[in-house]
């Protein structure tokens, strides 16, 4: 069936780009990706505390290949993208993944556009946080750059010379239980530009997390510098939370889903760019959906008297099992801590684009830092890099499951 699945995209998208006539534009283009990754397990954290009591526990992060095919073909009133992927992994059999990530139909009637489909509406500002991207909620700060995967949305959007406004339902036929970018929600962006500034609105009414409504800015103040600044309020954010009576060991998994009230994230940022083409970001970051220093200070508390368990006599399956329900909190919010600090250095240098950027958490000193060398040709291109975290012992970013990641990619478009 995967194998079929495959086949079925390539074969649409391929079919309705020859069915255009000849004085259109090429419709059908795309990229083959081949990619390798190398992963260090990380000796820190309860997943390997788990591994340690109870070898096998914690599947450790392997070594694999990815080969991924991106194609891309649009005609009059529609568009469509599609991804097929297969991994290999050590120890894993060979995976295989296809999807749509856009296929939408779309209608112009003068300043109106509407459209329906499957869609990427990515929204707000900022470059390593976005607090205002109600609709896409992208991953950010990945390793290497990857087409999206879009949301199913019905939406109007309405432009002039200077402003925009875009009104969108997302994901109108899910489950109103669904949570984070699969919840049901109406949204709505207002764009204002007024010189040099860009002014951007917005407002979002999710099926179960209520209301939110934020604003942002960017502002290119000169040749060399620009600023930018985004911020929202929510009504309630989905995140998860441990039992208050998980004190020791316990049967089943004590992280369950839970409800945040009226919490607040906030950017501000700007970049600066030399004529030699070097390009500095900063930005810092307020999330208040994510788990709090009293929680990861508990957090922290509990590994530490897992581990000690079996040594007094508790199952060794046991304390392994609850150490290893631990590493639930790393999926609780899209950022690991409320406060970030976040530096992005890169050049182009015509064909090579080197890059260099550092996360840093200032509540418990954790960092992780990623390093990159890019060189484009005219089809092709290659890349590698690496990602190791760093800090005090008990930093969070250190009790991750991989300690350093080391990639290497090639890729040609056609």
């Amino acid at each position: 069936m995967r194998h079929l699945t495959l086949a079925a995209i390539a074969l649409v998208l391929t079919a309705a780009a020859a069915a255009q006539t000849e004085d259109a534009a090429p419709l059908l283009s795309g990229n083959l990706r081949l990619q390798w990754d190398q992963r260090q397990a990380s000796s820190t954290g309860p997943l390997a505390a788990a591994d340690k009591l109870l070898p096998g526990t914690a599947a450790a992060p392997g070594d694999g290949a990815t080969l991924t095919t991106e194609l891309h073909s649009r005609g009059m009133g529609w568009a469509a993208s599609a991804t097929l992927q297969q991994q290999t992994q050590q120890g894993v059999p060979v995976r295989s993944r296809a999807r749509f990530n856009e296929l939408v139909a779309t209608h112009d009637a003068g300043a109106w556009q509407f459209s329906a489909g499957k869609k990427i509406v990515a929204w707000d500002v900022g470059y390593a946080f976005r607090p205002n991207d109600v609709v896409q909620q992208e991953v950010r700060r990945t390793l290497i750059t990857t087409l999206d995967e879009g949301r199913p949305v019905l939406m109007a959007e309405h432009f002039d010379a200077d402003s925009a406004w875009s009104w969108v339902w997302v994901n109108p036929t899910k489950e109103r239980a669904q949570t984070g970018a699969q919840e049901p929600a109406l949204a709505a962006r207002v764009y204002q530009r007024q010189g040099g500034v860009d002014w951007h609105g917005f407002a979002r009414l999710g099926a179960h997390t209520g209301s939110s409504a934020g604003g942002a800015f960017a502002w290119v103040a000169s040749d060399a510098v620009e600023l930018h600044a985004s911020a929202r309020w929510l009504e309630r954010a989905d995140s998860l939370a441990i039992s208050p009576l998980a004190t020791g060991l316990v049967h089943t998994d004590p992280w369950a889903a839970t409800s945040l009230a009226h919490p607040v994230q906030a950017l501000i940022g700007g970049t600066w760019t030399n004529e030699n083409q070097l390009s500095v970001l900063a930005e810092a970051w307020w999330d208040g959906t994510a788990l709090s220093d009293r929680q990861w200070t508990a957090w922290g508390t509990r590994n530490a008297v897992l581990t000690r368990l079996p040594g007094l006599g508790a199952p060794v399956a046991a304390a392994a099992g609850n150490l290893a329900w631990q590493a639930d909190a790393f999926n609780a919010s899209s950022n690991l801590r409320r406060s970030n600090l976040y530096l992005r250095l890169t050049q182009d240098l015509d064909a090579w684009q080197p890059a260099l950027d550092l996360l840093y958490q200032p509540a418990d000193g954790g960092r992780l830092l990623s390093a990159a060398l890019l060189w484009k040709g005219d089809r092709m291109q290659a890349q590698g890099g690496v990602r190791t975290t760093g800090g005090p012992r008990n930093a969070v970013l250190m009790q991750l499951p991989t300690r350093r990641q080391a990639y290497l990619t090639g890729a040609w478009t056609f």
